[in-house]
């Protein structure tokens, strides 16, 4: 590592509080390490977790914050020991950015388990810098932690998947429910959910949108491919729906009642949790154990399942629906993303923005 006075600098737009007003802030960036990536950022998307941790709902947030996680970027420079990357490459990088490398998950290539990772932003590495993330010029990134973008796949199309479409993508795979023909549902048609519909469906998958209303009915069936609806304040419909799905992919972010959706589960089906929630869920257990239901979560995926979701949408042609947005609209997307205003991810034009102003 370089002395301090060398070391560059870049601009990000940081929280400086639990408001989560974000403006921009100036800070210094580690030099490039052999194993290190120097990334000028092209653009990052916004995701709930964001909004989380710039507000600190969890409890735990430092400022000041440059939230972003979804980072897609262009390589300016490589350390000597790396070898997968080279200037002018077009990468990503998602939520990890550090593993301890020899634990059983780091052993098992599932780093995002590891009690000793760390977080692309609100923590601190291992030269004892805090991490920033994506909201900003540039990022110097451990190559373990960085991945290709195919080539062809638009740049900002490729955004939400390192976080939004590989935290679908990797219990899918994990939980064996690759095979066509199974019968999965989405509860709750965000970020997340919107690419779950759309990764099972190119699965092979009967794919049911879970939702409290109907005003995303027609948004689901005619846009997104879905093969039903379901209405879960509808008792009815509810009922009809009882013992008929393999897996629930539960998308949704704040606290709700499990048991209504328990019901939809068959025998040995899955309720696979995904939302960070910061109050306790409740259920009886004989929803589960009258027909050995599994109640999981997952939490994103490895840096293997990143690459492959990837590659497996570009092969399947599969785009996310975005909204693109400069930086300085960033904090009115906030507030439209806590009132769950957009269609379906805001992704920012980091390199078309001005970010010192």
């Amino acid at each position: 590592m370089g002395s301090l006075e060398s070391e560059r600098q870049t601009v990000g737009w940081a929280a400086r509080d639990p408001s989560g007003v974000l403006s921009p802030y100036t800070y210094n960036l580690r030099n490039t390490g052999a194993e290190d990536v120097y990334i000028k950022v092209l653009c990052c998307g916004l995701c709930h977790s964001d909004l989380h941790q710039v507000k600190n709902d969890l409890g735990m947030s430092n400022y000041p914050m440059v939230p972003g996680h979804e980072v897609v970027g262009e390589v300016l420079e490589v350390g000597s020991d790396v070898e997968r990357f080279k200037v002018g490459d077009t990468v990503g990088v998602g939520l990890i950015v550090g593993c301890c490398r020899n634990c059983r998950p780091c052993n098992q290539d599932i780093e995002q388990y590891c009690s000793k990772k760390i977080w692309n932003y609100n923590d601190v590495y291992t030269d004892g810098k805090p991490t920033q993330g994506g909201f900003a010029g540039e990022m110097v990134i451990d190559q373990k932690f960085v991945v290709k973008i195919p080539d062809g796949m638009a740049l900002e199309q490729a955004a939400p998947l390192l976080c939004a479409g590989v935290t679908v993508y990797s219990p899918l795979n994990h939980f064996g429910l690759k095979a066509s023909g199974l019968r999965g549902a989405i509860l709750g048609l965000g970020g997340v959910g919107h690419m779950g519909v759309k990764i099972a469906k190119a699965f092979g998958h009967h794919v049911t949108v879970i939702s409290s209303s109907d005003k995303k009915k027609e948004e689901a069936l005619n846009h997104l491919g879905a093969d039903a609806y379901l209405v879960s304040s509808d008792a009815a419909q509810m009922q009809e729906a009882a013992d008929s799905l393999d897996y629930i992919i539960d998308t949704i972010p704040v606290g709700h009642p499990l048991e209504p959706y328990l019901s939809l589960l068959k025998v040995d089906g899955k309720l696979i949790l995904m939302g960070v929630i910061n109050t306790p869920l409740q259920f009886v257990t004989p929803m589960v154990m009258l027909g050995r239901k599994t109640i999981t979560g997952s939490f994103i995926g490895s840096m293997k399942e990143t690459q492959e979701v990837l590659e497996f949408c570009k092969e399947k042609g599969l785009t996310s629906q975005i909204e693109v947005v400069k930086m300085d609209y960033i904090n009115t997307a906030m507030e439209r993303l806590e009132k769950n205003d957009v269609r379906y991810r805001f992704v920012v034009d980091v390199a078309g923005s001005k970010l010192d102003a």
